[in-house]
């Protein structure tokens, strides 16, 4: 088995019983590895970006945990993310170079402004695709997020098609 199929299982366990959570993070990651190859990213990028889609909302669960069920908002999954998703990858034997900007990225996958690394911006825009929809967003939110943080002509392509904006 591949390390990704082996994480997506890992991630299925760790979300266990939870089947928005986990049907969430197999769609952004088929997103990101669409606008990712697209956008022809090179191999280790597009890995990382592979890895970070998958676990990108690891932090869910442990601010739950500590705050209550819903209060998982974007900034406690960048605070409390990185480090379930740094053991998991350890256990899982990932390399530590992948590891760190993973963690990176969870960090700061609701961070729009400043995004460094073509990695940072597909997993913005993917999981974006996933939560408008989940979300009910109206086109005119829609339209604002495209037009203040979409930047690959791949992620704004599928937007538009999607969404109709």
């Amino acid at each position: 088995m591949d390390e990704i199929s082996g994480l997506i299982i890992k991630m299925t366990e760790f979300f266990s019983g939870d089947p928005k959570r986990i049907q969430h993070f197999i769609k952004v990651h088929t997103f990101a590895r669409v606008i990712s190859r697209a956008e022809g990213l090179d191999i280790r990028t597009m890995y990382c970006l592979d890895v970070a889609s998958v676990v990108h909302d690891i932090g869910i669960k442990p601010a739950e945990e500590r705050y209550g069920k819903g209060h998982c908002g974007g900034k406690l999954q960048e605070q409390l993310g990185p480090e379930p998703a740094r053991k998991m990858l350890t256990e899982l034997d990932f390399d530590e170079d992948i590891i760190d900007r993973v963690c990176f990225l969870i960090a700061h996958h609701h961070t729009y402004e400043g995004a460094q690394g073509l990695d940072w911006q597909i997993l913005l825009e993917a999981d974006f695709l996933v939560n408008a929809f989940e979300d009910s967003l109206s086109k005119e939110s829609i339209k604002s997020f495209r037009d203040k943080v979409f930047k690959t002509k791949t992620g704004i392509k599928m937007l538009e098609e999607m969404y109709g904006v």
